[in-house]
């Protein structure tokens, strides 16, 4: 598979994969991690990153929304058992499962919050300011 390539083992037999991306840097996984510290990585080092379920019609139209605003989001879609590592919303408003929505390693929430922030014409500015939208 192109794009993924083997790096040298890590200590206690795990190995770190890298998956380069067009973001400035690359995707990598490390076996050895447990799920809540790989999606708190995740979240860190990505300015908008999208957790979802696969084939999940939400999470396509936030895509499609952050697309027509010129943001390509990270999407990492979770197996059912990984959905209770993502952290817990931050705000008022629906629990931690997925899809959810991450701006600038804090957490907007689902399809209805960002759509709320969008339509309050919050969205832009916040891309803007973590470096995700550059107009």
């Amino acid at each position: 598979m192109q794009g993924i390539r083997r790096c040298r083992p890590l200590s206690e037999g795990g190995v770190r994969l890298e998956l380069k991306t067009p973001t400035k840097s690359p995707l990598t996984i490390d076996v050895a991690e447990s799920e809540e510290i790989r999606i708190e990585r995740l979240i860190s080092e990505n300015p908008v990153i999208i957790f979802s379920r696969s084939s999940c019609c939400m999470c396509h139209v936030m895509r499609k929304l952050l697309s027509t605003l010129g943001v390509h989001p990270t999407v990492i879609e979770l197996e059912e058992g990984e959905m209770g590592a993502l952290p817990a919303q931050d705000s008022e408003g629906g629990g931690g499962g997925a899809p959810a929505v991450f701006i600038g390693g804090s957490r907007v929430g689902g399809l209805e919050s960002l759509m709320a922030l969008h339509l309050s014409g919050q969205l832009v500015p916040k891309l803007r300011e973590v470096g995700a939208l550059w107009v």
